[in-house]
């Protein structure tokens, strides 16, 4: 039997003064009654509770052992409680893994909404580009650019990572419009990456169900898209990135898009946590602000 079930029950049983009593108060039998207090006397080797046809006195351990079972029944009721509260009340230390691009660039606007909304939660924000086993380092969230593979993980698509060719209106102001992608290899570009050798970069167009390249190159290569932002939004040359880093420039005018009628590479984004029954009430609400952010609109 649950011993702290017949704890319980000892305790109503004490309370009220009879097992008649506690048993209808409990919606069990009076032989049930009898038999939780009989598996508690056998653990603890001694009578707690003499009984007769006319009353029930509880005995000196019984009395010392009623007074600890009400403070464990406490203690066990606060701890269910505080359980189901942090389910429903975000609070706690949330680990997060993204991408390093997208987590350094788009994230942190997100990240910070967030724990203002929510000040009895911790992030914990990791960027890195290798694969990541959430279960095996101990992430709630993990973001991840490109079809999702891990098993036992909920996964929660946040639209595409969608690269787009934009420029500074000072840079297009000095030297043009480029009308077609093939025109690219007149201009200055910005590189994401590092150079090999005289190996020029390649950047991915589709129009009318037909893919092609086109060689670009610049003066600028970076593997942080940081540095290059900040070259495009100076002026400096023509930037291939993602439409998730670049909105907040592209909507304020800061640069501008261009090709729009080509199609251009994208691949998915999704939020994956652990499928547990009941997730983590800062795991949910993080997910749900990713959606907000990210997910496509209807």
């Amino acid at each position: 039997m649950d011993r702290i079930t017949s704890m319980a029950v000892y305790v109503r049983a004490a309370n009220l003064g009879s097992f008649a009593a506690a048993a209808d108060a409990m919606g069990i039998s009076p032989q049930m009654v009898s038999k939780h207090i009989r598996f508690l006397e056998d653990r603890v080797g001694a009578t707690l509770i003499h009984r007769t046809t006319r009353r029930q006195d509880l005995t000196d351990t019984g009395r010392a052992f009623y007074e600890r079972c009400k403070v464990i029944l406490a203690e066990t009721e606060a701890a269910e409680n505080l359980a189901v509260d942090m389910h429903r009340h975000p609070s706690g230390l949330l680990r997060v893994n993204a991408p390093r691009t997208f987590g350094g660039l788009a994230l942190p606007p997100v990240v910070s909404a967030f724990l203002d909304r929510y000040p009895d939660v911790q992030v914990e924000l990791t960027l890195d580009d290798r694969f990541v086993d959430p279960v095996e380092e101990g992430y709630d969230v993990t973001i991840r650019i490109g079809a999702p593979a891990n098993a036992g993980l909920s996964s929660v698509p946040l639209g595409f990572y969608h690269l787009v060719v934009c420029a500074a209106p000072a840079y297009l102001a000095r030297h043009g419009y480029p009308e077609t992608p093939e025109k690219l290899s007149e201009h200055q570009c910005l590189i994401f990456g590092q150079r090999a050798g005289n190996t020029l970069c390649r950047w991915t167009f589709a129009r009318d169900g037909r893919s092609h390249e086109v060689r670009v190159d610049g003066r600028l290569f970076s593997n942080d898209w940081r540095v290059l932002m900040h070259a495009a939004l100076e002026g400096r040359a023509i930037a291939f990135g993602a439409e998730a880093i670049l909105r907040e420039e592209l909507k304020a005018g800061r640069l501008v898009r261009l090709f729009e009628d080509y199609e251009t590479p994208k691949r998915p984004v999704h939020a994956l946590y652990l499928a547990s029954r009941k997730p983590a009430a800062r795991v949910l609400r993080f997910v749900e602000s990713l959606e907000a952010a990210f997910a496509p609109k209807a």
